[in-house]
């Protein structure tokens, strides 16, 4: 399902690069946070991306924000105070996310070792008809535990263990009203100012990122207790045959990229487009009464962090 899938892209993001320029004309502006308890290093990692491509980095060893683009450390260095003060937001939530995953622990009723905590949100315009929407999902252990449906703006939740959770967040109207306003105006004002920087810097460069994934199956286990996800991109033949396409996924900070041959992306799918398909395999890291925590700021993040208790 569609909160499934979102999910899923925590903890790894696709897109595929191609010269010359393509016009894209639904855009993404996410955030995504990961908390992992136990010995593992980092302990807590945030990344935000811009149709698909991460722009800025941030980790529990690094303990710094970092600008992921050229045009991203512009834009740090001509507002100094708002990048500090995305810093601090993501050392705060650093701290949060530890007593969280203990909480959730406790309320799934499971022994100690590696769990994790993540929380996806953002927003995606269309530039031709100018819709946008919203979304806002948290997950534990990669599986769904609560999301804002920001139409209706209410929480829900697929099992029993997000119930609490839900229904504390569901009758604090001023968390739902900051959620409202921040996923109908601010999140997409700051994607639209984004845009043109980012504009720029692929003119300058003479490429795009190319975000067409239209099939992305969700997460299935493997025996040996690794996992595997499989993509599909469609590409015109036209495109193939006179561009590089390369498949790049970033991980935790690290990025792999394979250039694609001929065959391929050629397949017998069909004898007009061609489908490629990607399998990536991938190692696990292996409510709680809630509160809330806002505090003013003009930061182009979502100031607001959510404390399990």
């Amino acid at each position: 399902n569609q909160l499934h899938g979102c999910l899923s892209i925590m903890k790894f993001i696709i897109f595929f690069i191609h010269v010359p320029f393509v016009y894209s004309e639904f855009h993404t502006y996410i955030t995504s946070y990961t908390g992992i308890n136990g010995h593992t290093i980092p302990e807590f990692s945030a990344v935000t991306t811009l149709d698909g491509r991460q722009i800025d980095y941030y980790d529990s060893e690094i303990k710094k924000l970092i600008p992921r683009q050229d045009w991203m450390k512009e834009f740090a260095s001509t507002d100094i105070y708002m990048w500090k003060e995305d810093t601090e937001i993501r050392v705060r939530v650093q701290q949060i996310y530890k007593n969280n995953i203990h909480v959730l622990i406790q309320r799934f009723n499971q022994s100690h070792g590696v769990h994790t905590y993540q929380r996806m949100y953002g927003c995606g315009w269309d530039d031709e008809t100018g819709a946008s929407e919203g979304f806002d999902q948290h997950g534990y252990d990669g599986e769904d535990y609560v999301a804002l449906d920001v139409k209706q703006l209410r929480y829900i939740t697929p099992v029993q263990q997000g119930v609490i959770t839900m229904n504390k967040w569901n009758n604090d109207t001023a968390q739902l009203e900051f959620l409202k306003q921040y996923y109908q105006h601010e999140c997409v004002n700051w994607l639209k100012h984004f845009l043109p920087l980012r504009k720029v810097d692929l003119e300058r460069r003479g490429s795009l990122s190319f975000r067409n994934l239209l099939r992305s199956k969700k997460l299935l286990p493997n025996e040996d207790g690794t996992f595997q996800k499989t993509s599909t991109i469609i590409i015109g033949p036209d495109e193939w045959e006179k561009n590089q396409f390369v498949c790049v996924v970033e991980h935790k900070g690290r990025t792999f990229r394979k250039i694609l041959t001929e065959d391929e992306i050629k397949s017998n799918n069909s004898k007009f487009n061609s489908f490629v398909n990607f399998f990536i395999i991938f190692i696990p890291v292996h409510n709680s009464e809630c509160k809330m925590c806002i505090w003013e700021c003009n930061s182009f993040q979502l100031c607001i962090i959510f404390i399990l208790t």
